[in-house]
């Protein structure tokens, strides 16, 4: 007797800053769910060794597309080539993301325009290139990572903040725009996760205050209820949810995965 077939068998999904952390937490979740995937990033290695991984465990396919996905000419390639490899393209999962840590009267319009772009205008390019697919077969996931930034006032990171809270409205205005075409959009908000961007703002946030870094992590710690970091695994597993085809009636939704 044959295994039954697993809920993403035959699905092609795209995962963008794919090479680490949530991103490549979350092509590893498909994977096993069984989708095809198409890994996005900046970095050429981290998406080949993931691939190389990948294929090794499943025994089929995985592409690496680099791409710095605030680039339209780049996006319009590595999705036309992911198209071309892996089909058409079912399930978006806008992963890609920076912060930096900034007074706001210290904060360039250079800074600016760079953190929105890759927080939020990644979002609105990658997902204009797949959504085209998902309306013309009648199903599709569109899953926007944000942040509990997205939904809440962090000091420091107003530019972040700004393009989390843009990329939850995204989510939420996509989501009743395409909510009779079969395709779900649907945003997810962790908190501080076990991460080299978290890592990353520490050192930044210890550089620009004089405090101990330790302090500062105990300090973003301590905002999550649990007491501890949240694991790429924990948000990739509500990723995973949220793409599962028994979730076809969850869309336009900012879900905080927090502790």
């Amino acid at each position: 007797m044959s295994d039954p077939p697993l809920p993403l068998e035959g699905l092609h999904a795209v995962v963008t800053g794919a090479g680490r952390g949530i991103g490549a937490a979350t092509a590893r979740r498909l994977a096993e769910m069984g989708a095809a995937v198409t890994l996005v990033g900046r970095s050429v290695e981290p998406l080949r060794e993931l691939a190389f991984e990948l294929a090794n465990d499943h025994g089929r396919l995985f592409h690496a597309a680099p791409a710095d996905v605030t680039d339209t000419a780049q996006v319009e390639s590595a999705f036309a080539e992911a198209r071309e490899v892996m089909g058409p393209v079912a399930i978006l999962v806008n992963n890609a993301g920076a912060v930096e840590s900034t007074p706001f009267l210290k904060l360039t319009e250079e800074r600016w325009r760079a953190l929105v772009d890759v927080n939020l205008t990644s979002a609105f390019l990658c997902t204009q290139r797949a959504l085209p697919d998902m309306v013309e077969h009648g199903w599709g996931r569109v899953i926007n990572v944000a942040s509990v930034a997205g939904v809440t006032g962090i000091p420091y990171v107003s530019a972040y903040v700004a393009a989390k809270h843009g990329l939850v409205g995204l989510s939420r205005s996509l989501a009743l725009e395409v909510a009779k075409k079969g395709v779900t959009v649907n945003a997810v908000c962790p908190g501080y996760v076990d991460t080299a961007l978290v890592a990353g703002s520490v050192a930044a946030l210890a550089e620009m205050t004089g405090r101990k870094g330790a302090e500062l992590l105990d300090a973003m710690i301590s905002q999550n209820p649990s007491g501890r970091l949240l694991t790429p695994e924990e948000v990739a597993s509500s990723i995973a949810w949220l793409c599962h085809p028994d979730q076809a009636m969850v869309t336009g939704q900012a879900i905080v995965i927090g502790g």
